[in-house]
């Protein structure tokens, strides 16, 4: 028994230094970081501008992984199913970690006990824009027609839940009319749509619809910045045009499965904030209208807290039925 016992405890103190070591050279191999939407929007974007960056710092590469569905619920999911060693992680955002909260009948996840906040990467404004054939140029033509004309405006999101969804709902609480959502997989297929007239107006980010509206192609009808975006000085502010309740901005950023070591949290932690704080990060997160965030772990997740809060108000009043 005596000599059992001691096999034992060395077994245990070389399992443990084993898992030290691991943690010690963390990452030994590729990261796949999750990104629950499809590509070409915001998240897919600003997700691939700091991946890149988060390689260079962590020598090893940085594979996003798009899984788009369902709002974000099913990418998300699977994150909180993978093992907690680092080496999964997903591209939070307001919809997939608060607002799901309260929008899904049946959450596959909790976004608090499921994950662990590893660092916030940027915000973004929405801006508020229309087809080329809409009936309207201006915020205040698009008020009056909505209350003429009840229902037959139709606007796009990139899924149920996401702040795409979200904040044209609070815009339809604000202004008090009533417009139709038409939810997409996606910000790329809600905005080919919208492209096309067969939806009549979107809340999406700067890099999404700043090309198409530089070509002609969108109406830009005001942003949900506090103040005048310097990509697009000449876009107003909801603030300005007297929608000062309409002031929000879309944050995003690293979670990883609860469970993950805390060696490797303080590690992906400081990697990230060095990546988002490098210069050419925060210069095209400047061209995309974005701004890195420096808030990680405890900070983040006292902000997630507040979120789900804030955004099951917004629901509840909206009454938006859960999916």
């Amino acid at each position: 028994m005596p000599g059992r016992f001691v096999c034992l405890v060395a077994a245990l103190a070389v399992a443990g230094m084993t898992g030290a070591q691991a943690r010690d050279d963390y990452p030994n191999r590729p990261i796949t970081w999750v990104v629950p939407f499809t590509p070409g929007g915001i998240t897919d974007t600003n997700a691939r501008l700091v991946a890149d960056e988060l390689s260079k710092v962590l020598g090893q590469s940085v594979v996003v992984d798009n899984r788009g569905g369902a709002g974000g619920t099913i990418g998300t999911e699977q994150v909180a199913r993978a093992a907690p060693d680092g080496y999964t992680m997903v591209y939070a955002t307001q919809g997939t970690m608060a607002a799901n909260v309260s929008l899904r009948k049946a959450l596959p996840y909790d976004p608090l006990k499921n994950f662990v906040p590893v660092h916030v990467v940027a915000e973004t404004p929405n801006i508020l824009a229309a087809s080329p054939t809409a009936p309207f140029s201006t915020l205040d033509e698009l008020v009056a027609y909505a209350k003429k004309h009840p229902g037959k405006i139709t606007y796009g999101s990139s899924g149920a839940g996401t702040a795409t969804h979200l904040v044209a709902e609070l815009f339809k609480a604000v202004a008090g009319v009533e417009i139709m959502h038409i939810p997409y997989k996606g910000s790329a297929p809600a905005m080919t749509d919208l492209l096309g007239g067969r939806i009549d107006i979107m809340f999406d980010y700067p890099v999404t619809v700043g090309p198409h509206a530089d070509a002609g192609k969108l109406k830009l009808l005001a942003t949900t910045a506090a103040s005048r975006l310097a990509v697009m000085p000449k876009v107003p502010t909801m603030a300005e045009l007297g929608f000062k309740d309409l002031i929000t901005e879309s944050w995003s950023g690293v979670m990883v499965p609860a469970g993950t070591p805390d060696a490797v949290v303080d590690r992906l932690a400081a990697a990230v904030r060095v990546a988002i704080t490098s210069d050419r990060v925060r210069e095209q997160l400047d061209k995309f209208g974005s701004r890195a965030v420096l808030l990680q772990k405890g900070d983040m997740r006292s902000l997630i807290e507040r979120e789900i809060v804030r955004w099951a108000d917004v629901i509840a009043k909206s009454g938006i039925e859960k999916q």
